[in-house]
């Protein structure tokens, strides 16, 4: 998932992702060859900088090894920020590793390009059917690719900063409404205590921008394509219930609601009372419940007229279709399928678990804990971002269209534009059919 922050080690990092690059082609096509210890399986990983996530990467690999003596997958990682452009430059060379990580809303992309090949994993521990929806990625009806986690965005907020201000705490079963909200954002706008009584990361970038804000358009009523086939943009992302969004998304700024661009650390700002109501992910519940207690309100996304939605999907394995090892590679992936990695990924990074069994392992997330809703709010809301190989180019050209309307734009005028460059790079690409 490009929209989590992650810790990047600096430049040595980077070059050692460069070397990587060209160790996993050194190998030969499909980063399989032949050794004493048979077929070594080469696995890439976006987790450079990432350890804890990295750790549990690490131990099913050296699991998996030391179970049988037919495979040994050797790994190789790099930072987030490298990651898709070395995935990019391997495919061009065909010299993509056996195995591989990838973004889920980019699953479809890399499979119509040629990236990826389906997979069958029948037959390991958990069942492809007892995942999240959106744990799982296919596209024309193929299984592409299966996660062990997703994250679910959230209100957060203190219960007494709401209590003082006569602001209702919203429910499941009663989540905030559009007029509510806005009314909310004006009573702590006029008390004087907050600048901005709104965060809603703005300052972030890439994914993070159709991730965090496409759901709100979309519980409007619009969305970012017709997903009726996904052959045009135009009279949806640029529609009436699209604009209104657009509008809406605009008066925070106006209304000085919200900062146009949010300083490069809005959970810590949110920590230090500096902002009432935070727009945020799931991974950062853990450090919100340590610093807030009792205190921390985790609150439903709004329901702007079409229901509640929040963004759905986050990295997932795969494997490359120039593996020339394809029963190894889908080998490791059955063996990976066991609950207890399911619950050592959460744990590690504090994600919402992928299956209910694992769940009911993880006390944060079983039934009556912490942060149980998270999961309720996953399984409830979550939208995947359109299931097309032009996402990618939607994702930059809503991102583009959002920061445009924040910065000024007209939101109908920059929805417009962004809806034309939409469909001129369908027709280009020919739907992206085949």
């Amino acid at each position: 998932m490009v929209f989590r922050t992650r810790r990047l080690a600096a430049a040595s990092v980077a070059a050692a992702a460069a070397t990587a690059l060209v160790a996993g082609c050194a190998s030969g096509s499909g980063g399989s060859s032949s050794g004493a210890s048979g077929d070594t399986l080469t696995l890439w990983t976006h987790n450079a900088g990432n350890s804890a996530e990295l750790d549990v990467v690490k131990k099913i690999i050296k699991d998996f090894n030391d179970s049988q003596d037919k495979y040994t997958v050797e790994l190789q990682s790099f930072p987030q920020t490298d990651y898709n452009n070395s995935v990019v430059a391997a495919a061009s060379a065909r010299k993509l590793p056996c195995l591989l990580d990838v973004d889920g809303p980019n699953v479809a992309n890399w499979a119509w390009g040629g990236y990826l090949a389906p997979i069958d994993v029948t037959g390991s521990e958990v069942p492809v059917s007892d995942q999240l929806d959106s744990t799982v990625g296919t596209y024309q009806d193929k299984l592409y690719s299966f996660g062990f986690y997703d994250v679910s965005l959230a209100f957060f907020a203190r219960k007494s900063v709401l209590d003082e201000h006569g602001i209702r705490i919203p429910t499941m079963d009663r989540p905030w409404t559009k007029d509510e909200f806005d009314a909310a954002l004006a009573k702590l706008k006029k008390s004087g205590k907050f600048t901005y009584p709104l965060e809603m990361g703005t300052g972030g970038s890439g994914e993070w921008w159709p991730y965090a804000y496409s759901p709100q358009l979309q519980s409007f009523g619009g969305d970012l394509i017709n997903r009726n086939g996904y052959k045009t943009a135009s009279g949806t992302l640029d529609g009436k219930e699209s604009v209104e969004w657009g509008n809406w998304f605009r008066s925070l700024v106006t209304k000085g609601y919200m900062a146009k661009k949010s300083g490069a650390d809005p959970n810590k700002d949110f920590l230090a009372g500096k902002s009432a109501i935070q727009w945020d992910g799931s991974w950062n519940a853990a450090k919100n419940a340590e610093k807030l207690g009792d205190d921390l309100a985790i609150i439903p996304p709004v329901d702007f007229g079409k229901g509640p939605k929040i963004g759905g999907a986050s990295w997932q394995w795969a494997m490359s279709s120039t593996c020339s090892n394809k029963d190894g590679a889908q080998e490791w992936l059955k063996f990976s399928r066991q609950t207890k990695y399911f619950v050592d990924y959460a744990k590690a990074t504090s994600t919402i678990p992928a299956t209910n069994e694992a769940a009911t392992q993880v006390e944060d997330y079983q039934p009556g804990g912490r942060f149980a809703v998270l999961v309720r709010f996953a399984q409830k809301y979550a939208t995947l971002r359109p299931v097309t190989p032009a996402y990618p180019y939607i994702s930059t050209e809503f991102q583009k269209a959002a920061q445009d309307i924040l910065a000024g734009a007209d939101p109908k005028n920059a929805l417009g534009q962004a809806a034309k460059n939409i469909d001129n790079n369908l027709k280009t690409n020919n739907n992206y059919s085949g």
